[in-house]
């Protein structure tokens, strides 16, 4: 755990400021392993990238669990002081329609105006696409559908080109188009909501590689495949982080939802470093403006935490901390990740 509102001191960026080092430190907190996976069907092979929200003493845990079958789908727990008190045996969300036949995956929850809204990514074996479940009360939740734009990669490809995105921006299009064909859509994942409005609109980070960006919407409906193109066409304005320091030489993508501090919005994101070895995922931390997410006041340039511990290491994917969930209790903020895509820990 984290003392709520410090920064990582002799490591902190300063967007207009570059690379300016702040002088105060903080300790990050091993709570160790929270949830591992059991003999249920829904969930014998791996728990992980678990959703958290936290209301009184209790912490509720929305968790990605996959079967043998490397099928997945959401489960339920709920913890009192980093124990769990009670644990669901079916799970909560699992797939129903076939543009989540393959798995509901890597949930994020956020109450806004009374209402839980629970974003998962939708697989279908092929593509991977943003999805969503409301609740009022945590224990009954009705899917909403998708709401990512079905688009294929080529298509928006040719739109970032010629809106003078960065290069970079287009060098995924190849890499999905090899391993699942032409016709495979714009991968949209690590979706998470601003618990509040601005300016009456909703604000949700989305991920399209390799950086995490940010739409405003009136309503849900409204998000078209027109609008999201029109969207694309201004991408460039609406890229909230991309990746800038040497663990995030892949990519960045979401992690929990945003925090609200007496400094501005908290981020605690994933970012993926390419070594001649493969892909090592680190946990890191921006801070956004309180009245415009879109400008970035400061960001680590040092990985908040990487994979240590031999849990962490070594899994169904080594060198894995993916944080996924984020509550804070008597003032120190809490994070939830996915330990190796195996299981799921705390710092």
């Amino acid at each position: 755990h984290l003392p709520l509102g410090l920064k990582k001191g002799s490591n902190f960026f300063q967007e207009g400021r570059p690379f300016k080092e702040l002088k105060i430190m903080i300790a990050v907190k091993n709570e160790g392993i929270i949830l591992e996976k059991t003999n249920l069907e829904f969930e014998n092979q791996a728990v992980l990238n678990p959703a958290c929200i936290q209301m009184d003493d209790i912490t509720h845990m929305f968790y990605r669990a996959i079967n043998h079958n490397d099928i997945s789908s959401i489960g339920y727990c709920q913890l009192k002081d980093n124990k769990v008190v009670k644990r669901l045996k079916r799970p909560v969300l699992f797939p129903e329609y076939d543009y989540e036949k393959k798995g509901v995956e890597d949930p994020r929850i956020t109450l806004l105006e009374g209402t839980y809204y629970l974003f998962y990514t939708a697989y279908d074996g092929k593509n991977a696409l943003i999805s969503y479940a409301t609740s009022k009360d945590l224990i009954h939740f009705a899917k909403q559908g998708l709401i990512s734009p079905k688009i294929s990669y080529d298509e928006a490809e040719d739109i970032f080109r010629e809106s003078g995105i960065k290069e970079r921006y287009s060098m995924f299009e190849m890499l999905y188009k090899e391993r699942e064909g032409r016709n495979v859509l714009l991968f949209e994942k690590d979706a998470s909501l601003f618990p509040r409005r601005f300016d009456g609109k909703f604000a949700l980070l989305h991920r399209i590689l390799p950086g995490i960006q940010v739409i405003y919407f009136d309503k849900f409906s409204g998000l078209t495949d027109n609008s999201w193109r029109d969207y694309f066409r201004n991408l460039g304005d609406f890229i909230v982080i991309d990746p800038l320091f040497w663990f995030e030489s892949r990519n960045v993508g979401g992690g929990a939802p945003p925090i609200e501090t007496e400094d501005g919005w908290l981020i605690i994101y994933h970012a993926v470093e390419d070594t001649p070895l493969g892909k090592i995922y680190h946990a890191a931390a921006a801070l956004l403006d309180h009245k415009n997410p879109l400008k970035v006041l400061g960001r680590l340039k040092e990985p908040l935490f990487s994979a240590e511990e031999p849990w962490e290491k070594i899994g169904v994917v080594g060198n894995v901390v993916f944080p996924t969930g984020a509550i804070v209790r008597d003032k120190r903020l809490y994070i939830y990740y996915g330990a190796a895509d195996k299981l799921i820990a705390a710092k």
